[in-house]
């Protein structure tokens, strides 16, 4: 089932750069990202409420806690970044490019979450590298 998950993940991450650029034009890229995150925080703590989940946040540790807030500064920043570079690149470059977080998640989970890496996993990721470099250049 995670594989269903995953390539929904791809086509909204896509959708979502498209209509990035388009609702980027003529505005900060901070507004931008502040408009979106308005929109992702009532959109999570909607499906949170009507999945009846909400019973759920009481359980959280510290741990959960305090890297769920790491995660969430990382992707605030993230997303600061990738707007910015929308404002003045091309999406067919920027996310592209973006997507070179794809191989730094497998080179981290190796270090860090000491995930093994088989071949193809090491031959994608280094397409994927490859390609974005390419776009680079």
């Amino acid at each position: 089932m995670w594989k269903y998950y995953a390539l929904l993940s791809a086509f909204f991450a896509a959708l979502t750069a498209i209509l990035a650029k388009v609702g980027v034009k003529g505005i900060s890229g901070n507004v931008a990202t502040a408009i979106r995150t308005i929109v992702v925080l009532i959109m999570a703590w909607g499906i949170v409420a009507m999945s009846g989940q909400l019973k759920d946040v009481k359980e959280l540790s510290k741990t959960n806690v305090m890297f769920l807030i790491f995660s969430g500064l990382a992707t605030g920043l993230s997303w600061i970044f990738y707007f910015k570079a929308l404002e003045t690149g091309d999406v067919s470059k920027v996310a592209p490019i973006d997507k070179l977080s794809v191989v730094l998640v497998m080179i981290f989970s190796f270090f860090f979450l000491k995930e093994t890496m088989d071949m193809k996993t090491i031959i994608g990721g280094a397409l994927i590298a490859v390609g974005a470099i390419t776009l680079v250049i």
